[in-house]
C-alpha cells in the first residue's frame, strides 16, 4: 500500500476506507470485507457511532497491529482538556487498542483548543501516534498552528472535482499539513458517476469514474478514505496505481471545479448550531 509521510514521520496509507454512514449493524462485515480486500487504514469517529464494531474487525482479522492504520475523532460536545481526555478513553476501549494510529478533531466548534493540549498530552503519552483535525478553514487552522506546539498532521475537508479546495491545499502545504479528502465521490451529486468529462478519461484508461476521481486526488497528493459496501468496489477503489493521468487530464477535471460545498458549508450559523445540537450515546 502506497503511503504518505506526514510531519512527524509517521507512514499513514494515501488510501484507506471510511465507515462514515455505514450502519453499526453492518460496520463489522464492511470492515472486514475491506480488510480482506487490502485495506490496511480504516476510518471512523466517534459520532459514527460504529467503533465497537470497527474494533471487533479489527480484532477478529487477526491483522498485525503495526499493519493497521487507524483512525478516529473527537465530536464536539466532547472539546475541552477534561473531557477530551474521557472521550478518547471510551474511543480506545470501544476500537480495543492499546493506542490509536490519528486522533482529529472533528469539528472546529466548542473548545477545540483545550482538546488540542489534551491530545498533544496523549501524543506524549503514546497513545496516539499523531492527532490532527477536520473541518478546519485555512484561517482556523492557521490560528491553532501558530498558538500551538504541535502542528496537525492532516486536516480532513470536503474534497472533490467539483469542490476542489486548492486555497485549502496550498494553505495546508505551507503549513506541512496533509490535506485528506472526506466525501471524495460526492455521494454521486452532480451526476458525478456520468459526467462526460470523467467518463471520457476513464474510457481512454479503461478505468471508472471512481478510480479517475481517485486518482485525481492521489496526484495531487491528497489522501483518500471512499466508502463502499460492494467488495467488488472496495477492489476497484484500491486499483489505482497502475495508470497515471496526463497534465491534460488533470486540467480538464480542474475545471470542473465549482468552488462551493455540495453538502454544507462550516461558516453558516445555522450549521454551526445544528451540528451542536447532535449528542452522543456515551
Amino acid at each position: 500500500m502506497r503511503t504518505v509521510t506526514l510531519n512527524n514521520g509517521v507512514e499513514m496509507p494515501i488510501v484507506g476506507f471510511g465507515v462514515y454512514q455505514v450502519p453499526a449493524e453492518q460496520t463489522e462485515q464492511v470492515v472486514d470485507h475491506a480488510l480482506e480486500t487490502g485495506y490496511r487504514h480504516i476510518d471512523t469517529a466517534a459520532s459514527y457511532q460504529n467503533e465497537d464494531a470497527v474494533g471487533r474487525a479489527l480484532t477478529n482479522s487477526g491483522i498485525v497491529r503495526d499493519e493497521l492504520f487507524v483512525t478516529t475523532k473527537l465530536w464536539i460536545e466532547h472539546a475541552g482538556y477534561d473531557a477530551t481526555k474521557a472521550a478518547f478513553g471510551r474511543s480506545l476501549d470501544r476500537l480495543g487498542l492499546d493506542y490509536i494510529d490519528l486522533y482529529l478533531i472533528h469539528q472546529p466548534f466548542n473548545d477545540y483548543y483545550g482538546a488540542w493540549r489534551a491530545m498533544e498530552e496523549l501524543l506524549d503519552q503514546g497513545l496516539v501516534r499523531a492527532i490532527g483535525v477536520s473541518n478546519f478553514f485555512p484561517d482556523r487552522l492557521v490560528d491553532l498552528i501558530v498558538h500551538n506546539d504541535v502542528t496537525p498532521v492532516v486536516n480532513q475537508i470536503e474534497t472533490h472535482v467539483f469542490h476542489q479546495r486548492e486555497d485549502d491545499h496550498q494553505v495546508m502545504g505551507e503549513y506541512g499539513v496533509h490535506h485528506e479528502s472526506w466525501g471524495p465521490f460526492a455521494e454521486g451529486r452532480n451526476n458525478m458517476f456520468s459526467n462526460p468529462t470523467l467518463t471520457a478519461i476513464g474510457e481512454g484508461h479503461g478505468k471508472s469514474v471512481g478510480q479517475v476521481v481517485l486518482r485525481w486526488l492521489i496526484q495531487r497528493g491528497v489522501i483518500v478514505i471512499p466508502k463502499s459496501v460492494r467488495p467488488e468496489r472496495m477492489r476497484e477503489n484500491l486499483e489505482v496505481f497502475d495508470f497515471a493521468l496526463t497534465g491534460d487530464e488533470m486540467n480538464r477535471i480542474t475545471a470542473l471545479d465549482t468552488g462551493a460545498s455540495l453538502f454544507f458549508d462550516h461558516r453558516d450559523p445555522a450549521i454551526v448550531s445544528q451540528l451542536a445540537q447532535r449528542h452522543l450515546d456515551v
